[in-house]
């Protein structure tokens, strides 16, 4: 299925950044220095039971001091180790033992502080305890701030496969505080960039162009902004992705494949979501000039954006039959088929798109040339 003109559902979307926020219909996302008092404002005018915050290991030390200054409020810590690899059942199970331990009810609160792993997984905890208690999220890394706070998604892995047990509910309110950014290494920076360009490519060529410099930390808060509102705004017209938030996952086929296989495999060195997104749209840009129509110039064109901020990754022939596996495990399948979401040019996305094998094989030669 084709939107032609993705920019009616998105660039109004996109509001001026003096205004500092961005509805949704269930929540919204507030920016800047002045999120503190919303949330300080929020928890005086409800009657929370308890409150909790969760932090992983690396955000306790890096981001909960700053964070803890900014709130009039008490509340109880929670703590779980770092990685996607912790993304799973246990983690859950023990937090759910631990705010069970101390008290919360369904009156209490979660505010999940760190990136995508704790915002995803913390929002499941939150939904799923007590059949659901309130949560925020404040995201500290470029990823969560511009994609996986946002837009309802919580869950975890079921071992190697991404995102495969979840809900889909919103949180009260998303804080975006761009200060996290100053402790965020530059290696995970670059991957919460990825998604950036990402919504270039599904909404508008000059977006992308804007971005394909890669702009410093000190420069990015409007483009955060303009991305938060992207998303927010296809979200708000298809909560439940059973049309045109399908659109959010280009190169998301391929990529979630390629950084499942690469986080399992112990004779590969891990790459970050956004690495293996890259990847995925490269690939996916290829699939586009095979199956929509992109161009080869415009894939091409991609492919030089993406080589030029991130690593070059090597695929074996035994590395792409084993990701071309996972495939068969993408949430976006139906009826036993894989569905990409690909371009028929650049700011134009098309969903539920087959692809045969001989396509990919053509488009990881494509990537290594």
């Amino acid at each position: 299925m084709c939107l032609s003109k993705l920019g009616k559902y998105c660039k109004k979307a996109v509001l001026s950044p003096t205004d500092m926020k961005i509805k949704t219909k269930h929540s919204e996302v507030i920016f800047g220095g002045d999120c503190w008092n919303a949330l300080n404002l929020w928890v005086n005018n409800n009657a929370y039971s308890s409150i909790f915050v969760l932090t992983d290991t690396n955000t306790t030390v890096h981001c909960l001091p700053f964070a803890h200054a900014k709130l009039s409020f008490a509340y109880d810590t929670l703590v779980m180790p770092a990685g996607e690899e912790n993304k799973h059942i246990q983690t859950c199970v023990s937090l759910w033992d631990q705010l069970s331990e101390k008290g919360a009810d369904r009156k209490s609160l979660l505010i999940n502080i760190g990136g995508g792993v704790v915002t995803d997984l913390g929002g499941f905890v939150a939904c799923t305890f007590k059949r659901g208690i309130d949560f925020i999220n404040v995201p500290t890394s470029l990823l969560a701030m511009v994609d996986a706070s946002v837009g309802g998604k919580t869950g975890i892995d079921l071992g190697a496969l991404k995102n495969q047990v979840g809900v889909i509910e919103e949180p009260q309110m998303v804080l975006v505080d761009t200060d996290f950014l100053e402790t965020l290494p530059q290696v995970e920076y670059r991957s919460g960039y990825a998604e950036m360009l990402k919504h270039g490519l599904i909404q508008e060529p000059s977006y992308f162009e804007t971005l394909s410099g890669f702009l410093p930390k000190n420069a990015i808060l409007p483009h955060i902004y303009h991305s938060v509102g992207v998303k927010a705004k296809v979200v708000s017209e298809d909560i439940d992705e059973r049309g045109l938030r399908k659109i959010l996952n280009f190169g998301h086929t391929l990529g979630h494949a390629v950084e499942s296989h690469f986080l399992t495999d112990p004779s590969k060195t891990r790459l970050l979501h956004g690495e293996a997104i890259a990847i995925g749209m490269v690939l996916e840009a290829y699939l586009s000039v095979k199956v929509t129509g992109l161009s080869l110039e415009d894939a091409q064109k991609i492919k030089t954006v993406f080589g030029a901020i991130y690593p070059k990754v090597v695929f074996d022939q035994e590395t792409i039959s084993k990701v071309k596996a996972l495939l068969t495990h993408d949430k976006k399948n139906e009826n036993g088929n894989v569905l990409f979401v690909l371009l028929k040019t650049i700011g134009e996305p098309v969903w539920n798109q087959s692809v045969s094998e001989k396509c990919i094989e053509e488009a990881f030669n494509f990537y290594a040339a």
